[in-house]
């Protein structure tokens, strides 16, 4: 194997550094993929002929039954300000999710499988996705195959607002339904100094994202949880003309579906309210990202008492706004996803993200012991 001569550790750090260094795009993830394919390869591990411009699939052991792992490899269009040595060498392109630590801890539990390979209880299938970051890679692996005969997967995320150590997950809901949205508002130009011979979209832009907050605090039981954000506010060119046209972009977060289309209807009203009172026009445009993530409890609990036994600071973890693509695994398999510490100042899709790398080893060693008693179950 290509770590003999150095520690365990050390390897996994360093093929991570490697990741950090190369990080590529969405569905772009090429040398990536080469990568992983040839560390893969030289320890050993089964490629499996699956159909997929990029990604690997691996496995290991023999038998009927099958048990997933899952890492994601695609980075993210940010321009990396971290300062480590290993900082990416593409412009504009950065790990800042830590798709890089993820992937070093699964190819970690898989070159333990392979050491045990002949003890273990069945197979484990060993998922390195591209395009998690745009919500394509999961549906991408189902469609090759890569879930046949699977009776359950797992998954992580690094969660940098934990010590490393620490571990939580929970049954049921977890990460969130991650929903788009696009309001076109159409009003009437005009000189900014005769403002009545117009219709002002900059000032109902305005009004329109006030009237977008009181969705979550007047519209939505207080005790579910939503989140409704405008992100982007564009519109104008000039400071003595009041524009044609604003456009305003944002999300919305829900755990629930009825709560998810109870705030789109919201958001349609406010909208066709809002422009009928200002004798202007907005358009809607939703887009539906990622399900909720919702883990099997029987598949939760035991991922957390595998790790207690292992010696992590277990908790049950708390709602999670973000979206995961892991979830549309969820959706055909039973299976759970778990946060792992990874003590990082700076949170996730932050230029400045640096995960604490004593977080790799001792993941990898959990998923390999995961992996070896799931395929003990049932």
């Amino acid at each position: 194997m290509t770590f003999a001569t150095q520690t365990f550790e050390q390897q996994l750090i360093d093929w991570r550094r490697e990741l950090h260094q190369n990080p590529e795009l969405s569905g772009q993830e090429v040398a990536t993929t080469a990568r992983i394919r040839h560390w893969l390869e030289s320890a050993g591990l089964r490629l499996l002929p699956y159909t997929l411009a990029t990604g690997v699939v691996a496995e290991v052991g023999h038998g009927d039954k099958v048990i997933a792992l899952r890492a994601d490899i695609d980075a993210l269009p940010i321009h990396e300000t971290s300062g480590v040595s290993f900082s990416s060498q593409h412009e504009g392109v950065m790990h800042a999710c830590g798709h890089d630590v993820h992937s070093s801890v699964i190819l970690g539990a898989a070159l333990l499988l392979k050491e045990r390979e002949d003890q273990l209880a069945g197979r484990v299938r060993l998922l390195f996705q591209p395009a998690e970051e745009n919500f394509t890679g999961a549906k991408a692996l189902i469609k090759a195959g890569a879930l046949e005969n699977v009776s359950a997967i797992f998954g992580m995320h690094n969660e940098p607002g934990l010590p490393v150590g620490t571990f939580a997950t929970r049954g049921g809901a977890f990460y969130a339904n991650v929903d788009r949205f696009v309001l076109r508002v159409k009003g009437k130009g005009a000189h900014a100094a005769r403002p009545h011979e117009g219709h002002d979209p900059i000032v109902l832009a305005s009004q329109l994202v006030i009237a977008l907050q009181t969705i979550a605090s007047r519209d939505i039981d207080t005790l579910d949880s939503v989140v409704v954000s405008v992100t982007r506010i564009q519109g104008g060119n000039t400071w003595n003309v009041l524009p044609e046209n604003v456009e305003l972009e944002g999300t919305v977060r829900t755990h629930r579906g009825d709560i998810q289309k109870q705030v789109e209807k919201r958001i349609r009203e406010i909208a066709s309210g809002l422009a009928s009172a200002f004798g202007a026009q907005i358009e809607v445009e939703w887009f539906n990202g990622p399900v909720t993530l919702i883990n099997d409890e029987k598949w939760a609990a035991f991922s957390m008492q595998v790790a207690e036994n292992v010696g992590y600071k277990t908790q049950t973890s708390e709602l999670h706004m973000g979206g995961e693509d892991f979830a549309v695994y969820l959706q055909t398999i039973p299976g759970a996803f778990v946060s792992i510490g990874s003590a990082s100042p700076y949170g996730l899709h932050h230029s400045a993200f640096n995960p604490d790398e004593a977080l790799i080893e001792n993941a990898a060693r959990y998923f390999a012991t995961l992996a070896e008693q799931a395929l003990l179950k049932n």
